[in-house]
């Protein structure tokens, strides 16, 4: 075992899985690299070998993979009436570092000039802090960790009130082996509600794109379909002819062989 100070703690760092690296590295230079065993290996001992690569490969470097994380922006415009999701997502830099975050909303009135505290999540649970929002707001964000990328929350029955400009702030502490480093992230939601849902420009246009290119690629085809079918048919009428003019070739041959005896014979 091995001790590491933190802010006056002790943190205790397990060497288990670095026996376990090392006896698999010793196991591969041994399935690997000794020539003189290779050389009497028999193949049912050199195939389990080769199967066996893989699988040890994969356990040395399962434990390292972390969830990939993407920074995607809000939607901005809700139908009155129904449940919208304020998205806030802030990644960290290094997944392996663990760290801690809490989660504030702020909402300002389109035509106001000043945010408004309404939301806020940390390891005690949410709470709501505005009136407006009572029993209107559900945390859909990460869950089951103090260590928050995920920030959004459902606002429900969106009414024309709620048009403004929200922000989120992700008051985050990266914790590192001998220190800690506090961070603020900051997300803004321009939201604009309206009585019924149109189509965005985006959709309209990714789905003429997705026409296009579903007649183009069946075009494509056709033209290829032609295309092999007539160098099939013109690969088969030439080895038609070749043959045909192989057999002539052969019964010319033939008949002047079998002239040829009847000179010698008279």
């Amino acid at each position: 075992m091995r001790v590491g100070p933190l802010k006056g703690q002790f943190t205790v760092i397990s060497e288990a899985p670095l026996r376990l690296k090392k006896n698999l590295y010793f196991y591969f230079y041994e399935i690997c690299c000794d020539g003189e065993r290779e050389q009497n290996n028999t193949p049912f001992d050199m195939a389990a070998s080769h199967l066996l690569l893989p699988a040890l490969l994969c356990t040395l470097f399962v434990h390292q993979c972390h969830g990939a994380c993407a920074e995607v922006d809000s939607d901005t415009q809700a139908v009155a009436g129904k449940n919208f999701k304020l998205g806030c997502i802030s990644c960290k830099r290094r997944s392996e570092v663990d760290g801690s975050a809490t989660i504030d909303w702020y909402f300002r009135p389109k035509g106001e000039a000043d945010f408004v505290h309404i939301y806020t999540y940390n390891e005690d649970g949410p709470t709501i802090a505005s009136d407006q929002f009572l029993d209107r707001l559900d945390w859909i964000g990460s869950k089951a960790s103090n260590d928050i990328q995920d920030g959004s929350i459902h606002l429900l029955n969106v009414t024309f009130n709620d048009t403004g400009t929200y922000r989120c702030f992700f008051n985050r502490i990266l914790f590192y082996e001998y220190y800690e480093y506090s961070t603020v992230v900051s997300k803004v939601v321009h939201l604009s509600v309206v009585a019924k849902a149109s189509r965005g420009t985006a959709s309209i246009v990714s789905e003429v794109m997705m026409y296009v290119s579903i007649i183009g690629l069946q075009v494509w085809l056709l033209i290829e379909m032609i295309y092999c079918y007539r160098k099939i048919s013109a690969a088969g009428e030439e080895a038609l002819r070749e043959a045909a003019n192989a057999e002539y070739l052969a019964i010319a041959s033939e008949s002047k062989d079998n002239c040829a005896g009847v000179q010698v014979g008279e």
